[in-house]
C-alpha cells in the first residue's frame, strides 16, 4: 500500500459522547482513539482497534458519525496497517477534505497517523492518541487540579493515584511551565498527611541560606542569626514538603538531604543534637536528573532515594487534547483577577489549527502569555491574523509535516507509547554575581528576556535573582502558579 508524504474544555475532562459504545477489543499496538477538539460543542470521540472504521455524517453500516455541517456523508476511513503497525487515514472523497498536523492529503491514499496527529475533517479537529497502557482514569485525583482530558494527563493521573497514599518521596520531572507544583498539591492532598503542605524554591536561595531555610538554625550560628529558626523541615512537620528545582540545590547540602531522607532527622545549624521530624518530601525539576548524575552535579544515591516515585507532567504539544480547555481555564483566571467578566474567547478554524499545532515550548505559561495578549476576551471569533506574531507557523514538534514517506512510515512505526521524559540539558553556565545581575539589570533597562538570553537562563530564574537583590518587589512577573 502506497502511502502519503508530509507532514477541551475548562477545568474538567470532556464530557465525551462516543459512537462507538464499548471500547473494541483491540491489541495493544492497535488500541487507540480520535478524540474532537473543535469545536467546543461537538463531543465526540472514536475508540480504533484493528477494523476500519469509516467516518462521516452518515458513513453507512460499521461506521461512526460525525455530526456536523462541514463533514461529508462518508468523509473518510481510518485502518489499522498491521504491516507497518499503525492507523492511517484514508480521505474517501470529501467534499471539505481531510489533513494531518496541517497537510492536506490526497483523495484514496492513506496516510500514517503518528502520535498526537492533529486530523481534520472539514472545520472538526480531533486529536491521535495510542491508547495502550493509559487504562481507566483515577477517579480520587481531583480534576480540577489536573485537568485535561489527553491520554498523557489520564497517565499522569494514575501515576499520581498510586504513588500519593505512599509515604515515600516523589521526584516530578516536567519541562518549566507544565505544572508540577499542581502535582505536588495533589499528592499532598490525596496523602491524607495532617500537616501542612510547605513549599521551597531551591533556585531561589543564595548558597549560603539553604541550609538554613531546610534545616534551620540556633541563635548566634552565624551572624545575623539572632534568634533560633525551626526550617522548612520542621515547618512542614506532620505534613508535606515541596522542593521545586531540586536540581538546583547545592552539591555540598545534598549529603544532608540524603541525610534527613534516610533518619528522618534534622541538624539545625549550630547545633549537634538532630531533631526528629516527620515529612513526606516531593521533589520537582525540569533537569533530567541521570544526566546531572553523569555530570558530578547531583549525587547517585540522593537521586535514587528521591525517585522512589516519579511521576512526569507532560509537556503541553503531547497534550493536544487540553490545548483549547488550557486556553479557556487561563483566560478565566486572568479575567477574574482583572474583575472583568468576558466571554471564552472562541477561534475560527485556522486559528484553532494553528493553536493546537504551535510547539508550546512555554508551555501553560506560553497560554498565558496568548490570553494577556489577547486581551482576556471577545466578543466575535478570532481569526488567524489577530494571534499574535509569536505564535509562528511552524509544524509542532514530532509531527509528520514536511517528512518523506518513508520518514513518516519510520516515525510511525518507532512510535512507542510511553509516559514523557524531559529533554536532557547540557551543562549551565554559572550563577552571575550580585554585580553581574545588577550590571545586566542596567544595561538592559530592566528587560527580563535580554537579561535570560544573557545569562541563558529561563526568565522565572531572573526574575528570583531580581527579587533576591531587591531589584523587584516580590509577586511581580509571571505568575509561580504555572510551574
Amino acid at each position: 500500500m502506497r502511502y502519503a508524504a508530509g507532514g477541551m474544555s475548562g477545568d474538567e475532562l470532556v464530557d465525551t459522547v462516543s459512537f462507538v459504545r464499548d471500547r473494541p477489543t483491540a491489541t495493544a499496538a492497535a488500541a487507540a482513539r480520535l478524540i474532537a477538539v473543535y469545536p467546543r460543542e461537538l463531543s465526540w470521540q472514536v475508540w480504533l482497534a484493528e477494523r476500519p472504521i469509516p467516518i462521516g455524517r452518515g458513513p453507512g453500516e460499521g461506521g461512526v458519525q460525525l455530526p456536523h455541517q462541514t463533514v461529508s456523508r462518508s468523509h473518510c476511513t481510518i485502518a489499522w496497517d498491521g504491516a507497518i503497525g499503525c492507523h492511517a487515514v484514508t480521505d474517501n472523497g470529501s467534499h471539505n477534505g481531510t489533513s494531518v498536523d496541517g497537510e492536506a492529503i490526497a483523495a484514496g491514499t492513506p496516510r500514517v497517523l503518528t502520535p498526537g496527529a492533529v486530523v481534520r475533517f472539514g472545520d472538526v479537529f480531533a486529536v491521535y492518541e495510542p491508547m495502550a497502557g493509559v487504562g481507566d482514569d483515577a477517579p480520587v485525583v481531583s480534576t480540577e487540579q489536573l485537568p485535561g482530558a489527553s491520554a498523557a494527563m489520564r497517565r499522569a493521573r494514575g501515576q499520581v493515584a498510586r504513588a500519593a497514599p505512599d509515604p515515600s518521596p516523589v521526584l516530578v520531572i516536567g519541562e518549566t511551565g507544565t505544572g508540577k507544583e499542581w502535582v505536588a498539591r495533589e499528592i499532598h492532598r490525596l496523602s491524607g498527611r495532617r500537616g501542612p503542605l510547605v513549599a521551597l524554591n531551591c533556585a531561589a536561595l543564595a548558597p549560603q541560606l539553604v541550609e538554613s531555610q531546610l534545616f534551620g538554625h540556633v541563635r548566634g550560628a552565624f551572624t545575623g542569626a539572632t534568634s533560633d529558626h525551626v526550617g522548612m523541615f520542621r515547618a512542614a512537620d506532620g505534613g508535606t514538603l515541596f522542593l521545586d528545582e531540586i536540581g538546583e540545590l547545592p552539591l555540598e547540602l545534598q549529603p544532608k538531604l540524603l541525610r534527613e531522607l534516610q533518619e528522618s532527622r534534622v541538624i539545625p545549624v549550630g547545633a549537634t543534637v538532630p531533631i526528629p521530624v516527620d515529612v513526606r518530601v516531593v521533589a520537582a525539576t525540569n533537569r533530567e536528573l541521570s544526566v546531572e548524575v553523569d555530570a558530578g552535579r547531583f549525587r547517585r544515591d540522593l537521586y535514587a532515594r528521591l525517585a522512589l516515585w516519579e511521576i512526569a507532567v507532560p509537556p503541553l504539544r503531547d497534550r493536544r487534547a487540553d490545548i483549547l480547555g488550557w486556553i479557556d481555564r487561563l483566560q478565566a483566571a486572568w479575567c477574574d483577577r482583572r474583575g472583568v467578566a468576558a466571554p471564552p474567547l472562541v477561534f475560527k478554524p485556522e486559528a484553532a489549527e494553528r493553536l493546537l499545532l504551535y510547539r508550546w515550548l512555554d508551555n501553560l505559561r506560553g497560554i498565558d502569555r496568548l490570553v494577556h495578549a489577547l486581551g482576556g476576551g471577545a466578543e466575535r471569533m478570532i481569526e488567524l491574523s489577530e494571534l499574535p506574531g509569536w505564535l509562528g507557523a511552524e509544524p509542532a514538534a514530532g509531527s509528520s509535516a514536511g517528512m518523506s514517506a518513508a520518514a513518516n512510515l519510520a516515525a510511525a512505526a518507532a512510535a512507542v507509547p510511553a509516559p514523557p521524559v524531559v529533554a536532557a540539558k547540557g551543562a549551565r553556565r554559572p550563577a552571575p554575581s550580585r554585580d553581574e545581575v545588577v550590571a545586566a539589570y542596567q544595561e538592559t533597562g530592566g528587560n527580563v528576556r535580554a537579561m535570560a538570553r544573557r545569562f541563558e537562563r529561563d526568565r522565572r530564574q531572573i526574575y528570583r535573582w531580581l527579587e533576591a537583590y531587591g531589584l523587584r518587589q516580590p509577586g511581580d512577573g509571571s505568575d509561580d502558579d504555572t510551574t
